[in-house]
């Protein structure tokens, strides 16, 4: 019997098929063990004649990239050491006027206390007439009157003569530009009405002035008045301006039908003295 025979079981060649799973003793005796197994013919196909040796795909070389550069400056940065100083100092000085601007009003709604008894004075020179506020709106017993103002004018001619206009109603010029506005400006809805609400304000009955607030109100509403009457195109060419004379039209709200409450609906008139214009009236507006 051969020193190699197994048994009946007889020889194959390949060790991997399946009638003889396991390695004999002598292959693995005849292995080099310093040499690590290579791949099997059956995982690694045999190249067919003729084909050229494989060679080993390519490295491609991947590109350091660049350090980034940095962001251009945009905005104040972007602008000189110079001019970044005047922005800084323009941005100062309004957050400072808008600081006192803040503090004047609060003032001026604010109740009587230690600061308005020693600084009264500046507060209302600040916030008369332009930054005036009034709550009425806001009232129990809000306004239930039509108040308009009006005005005329003595115009002297170019040839010597004088004339005297009829009378313009500047409340509804102001409604009239108001009515169907979506923005309409704060001058069209405030400035005629807070000017006669503050030169009533400032004098009694007889139109005489309280307090030197009172000369103030005259010289705001003539201004306002000189001013309207030169949009109105009163004055043909070489004409003069001398004096205007300004009045109130008031008429009480009719109450609802639903209501009882009886009131008068005949308007009330309150006619102010003639007030001469002046240059300083006149600058800006007629000229």
């Amino acid at each position: 019997m051969d020193a190699h025979d197994r048994g009946s079981t007889p020889r194959h060649d390949d060790p991997g098929t399946p009638s003889d799973p396991t390695p004999g003793p002598e292959t693995s005796a005849a292995a080099d063990p310093a040499e690590p197994p290579g791949p099997t013919a059956a995982s690694e196909p045999a190249e067919p004649p003729g084909s050229p040796p494989a060679t080993a795909p390519a490295r491609t070389a991947i590109p350091t990239p660049l350090p980034a550069s940095p962001d251009p400056r945009t905005g104040v940065a972007a602008l000189s050491l110079r001019h970044q100083i005047g922005v800084a100092l323009a941005l100062a000085l309004v957050a400072i006027v808008v600081c006192v601007h803040i503090g004047m009003v609060f003032l001026h709604v604010a109740p009587v206390n230690t600061v308005t008894r020693q600084h009264g004075g500046a507060v209302d020179d600040w916030v008369y007439p332009e930054f005036e506020q009034n709550w009425k709106l806001f009232a129990p017993n809000p306004l239930q009157q039509n108040v308009a103002v009006q005005v005329r004018a003595r115009i002297r001619g170019v040839d010597g003569g004088s004339r005297t206009t009829g009378w313009y109603d500047l409340s509804a010029q102001d409604g009239r530009a108001v009515d169907g506005n979506p923005l309409p400006s704060h001058t069209q809805q405030n400035e005629l009405r807070r000017s006669w609400d503050f030169f009533v304000a400032t004098h009694d009955a007889n139109n005489r002035p309280i307090g030197l607030r009172g000369s103030l109100s005259e010289a705001y509403l003539r201004r306002i008045a000189v001013l309207r009457m030169g949009r109105e195109d009163a004055l043909a060419r070489g004409d003069v301006l001398v004096s205007v004379q300004v009045r109130s039209r008031t008429s009480n709200v009719p109450p609802p039908k639903w209501s009882d409450e009886k009131v008068s609906v005949q308007p009330v008139f309150r006619e102010l003295s003639w007030w001469p214009v002046t240059a300083d009236d006149t600058e800006g507006s007629v000229r």
